[in-house]
């Protein structure tokens, strides 16, 4: 298994879609990446300088994030894995001090 790092610009008009399918555990029942990525979704964060989100994503695939791509094409544009083998708690730290994109979008920031 491997922990990827994520940048991506959100498509702001679609993420209230995303935010249902998360809530409802949509994504959550797919197999075999839906609770990774739930987790990872639920999490994501925000860099206001860029207007992407950022995040770690677990993978199993080759190409990195094969699967996960059916969803995240569907709410990200320009996604981009800025490293393709990363610990998962160090990247998670590496952007603790970003928002969280859904306080952002929610204006709860």
């Amino acid at each position: 298994m491997a922990y990827r790092f994520v940048r991506a610009h959100p498509k702001f008009s679609r993420l209230p879609a995303l935010r249902k399918r998360l809530d409802n555990s949509e994504i959550e029942r797919m197999n075999p990446y839906g609770r990774a990525m739930t987790k990872s979704l639920n999490d994501l964060r925000f860099d206001p300088e860029t207007g992407e989100a950022l995040w770690v994503e677990e993978d199993y695939c080759t190409p990195p994030l094969a699967m996960e791509r059916e969803v995240l094409d569907q709410y990200f544009d320009d996604l981009i894995i800025v490293e393709a083998d990363v610990n998962e708690t160090e990247g998670w730290e590496r952007i603790e001090e970003y928002p969280l994109l859904w306080d952002e979008i929610t204006g709860e920031a």
